[in-house]
């Protein structure tokens, strides 16, 4: 039995990477603009005079040519209203393909030229955030990023601004823009503070700069996850580093292809740095400008490099086990994923009159999912006082074994 876009659709997913300012609906940007007197760059008239002045897409030149889009989505996001409709429609669009958990990532830099204060702009993000959880239940998080081609100065800000709100909405800090030329190093003052308050870290590395990047934000930075990682397959030893210490890398295919860090999904490393064992979460990064959604990253990923359902069910797991939230809260949410990933293969099954298959053509042997608690006992998880829900963990398809969320957030494997 086939995986089908349905299926991927409707399975529990994350977003971990994905850019408030890459990520509006083409008609709230044209409404807005109206509503503001704002004039767009090229006057667009319609969403596809507007597709087509951001490349929405479309292969750009380089990573530098691809930021260019976000000069027009920057020009309507500078009133609180326009923030709060922003980050709002972000977490509707994505709790309508069953997104569980997002982690919006934006820095309050780009959105002061009205006068806004940084205070005032991470609210208002994160009232939309609170709409989102209070209409669909989805749960979420704020990165405060600072940016490579501004001054140091400034993304120490950025990094005292995320301390602040630090268990306020917030929960990461990362390093963004312009990766060539910028090295992350330069701002070292800035994620010395992150992780002295105790904050993750997340920082862009490896994609549009090679993998001395990447070392750069783990070693000299102290990032918790790395930020698309393409090029890490070019140094070995890193490589090794980053799978022992179980470090997340946040792929993001189609952009990677759009900002040509990968010359094509064929020649994407997500399926070698898979079968080594890297730990991969699947993201959209800008969801306006590359035209992607969850759905459509996933199904991608099934579609080149021929994965199954095991490797399916051990990115969505990767991608929980991955997010910036408290260790106990993960176990839960990561349980009653896994449960409801195990129930829908169930019932495709049922209604398709075969099995999935379930044989490892990608990722790592589906028996480190496999449980080692007593499993004579049904066990049963309570999410938490904001999702009073509790979900029994039942057998898996693809190992036949109960299991237990401490079983599927095992580091081991």
């Amino acid at each position: 039995m086939k995986i089908t876009r349905e299926f991927i659709h409707r399975m529990p997913k994350t977003d971990l990477h994905v850019h408030l300012d890459g990520s509006l609906r083409l008609s709230t940007i044209l409404e807005m603009a109206e509503e503001q007197g704002v004039r767009l760059p090229d006057n667009p008239q319609n969403e596809a005079d507007l597709a087509k002045s951001i490349h929405m897409g479309e292969i750009c030149a380089d990573l530098k040519d691809y930021l260019k889009a976000f000069d027009v989505t920057l020009s309507v996001l500078q009133t609180e209203e326009a923030l709060y409709r922003a980050a709002f429609e972000l977490g509707e669009d994505a709790a309508l393909e069953n997104v569980k958990f997002l982690e919006v990532r934006y820095s309050p830099l780009l959105h002061t030229r009205n006068g806004l204060s940084f205070p005032v702009i991470v609210e208002a993000v994160a009232e939309g955030l609170r709409e989102a959880k209070r209409r669909y239940s989805l749960m979420s998080g704020q990165i405060i990023c600072g940016i490579r081609h501004i001054t140091p100065e400034t993304s120490l800000r950025m990094a005292e601004l995320c301390v602040a709100f630090k268990n306020k909405g917030v929960v990461g800090f990362d390093l963004a823009g312009a990766e060539a030329d910028n090295p992350a190093k330069d701002y070292k003052q800035a994620f010395d503070l992150v992780r002295n308050n105790n904050v993750n870290l997340t920082i862009h590395a490896g994609e549009a700069y090679g993998p001395e990047s990447i070392h750069q934000a783990i070693h000299v930075c102290g990032a918790h996850r790395i930020g698309h990682g393409t090029r890490l397959r070019e140094d070995g030893d890193l490589l090794n580093f980053m799978n022992d210490h179980r470090i997340p890398l946040e792929v993001c295919l189609t952009s990677n292809v759009q900002t040509r860090a990968c010359k094509s999904f064929e020649s994407h490393p997500l399926p070698f740095y898979m079968s080594y064992g890297l730990r991969c979460t699947i993201n959209t990064d800008n969801r306006l400008i590359t035209d992607t959604t969850m759905t459509e990253e996933y199904w991608r990923a099934v579609q080149y490099f021929d994965l199954n359902i095991g490797d399916l069910r051990k990115l969505m797991i990767d991608g929980f086990k991955s997010a910036f939230m408290p260790y106990r809260k993960k176990r839960t949410v990561t349980a009653r994923a896994c449960a409801e990933f195990d129930a829908l293969v169930r019932e495709f099954e049922v209604a398709g009159g075969a099995k999935f298959a379930t044989d490892p053509r990608v990722a790592q042997e589906i028996a480190f999912q496999k449980a080692s608690a007593d499993a004579r006992t049904p066990q049963v998880y309570a999410i938490g006082a904001e999702d009073s829900s509790a979900y029994e963990v039942k057998e898996s398809p693809a190992t036949g074994a109960k299991e237990s969320a401490e079983d599927e957030l095992q580091d081991a494997n």
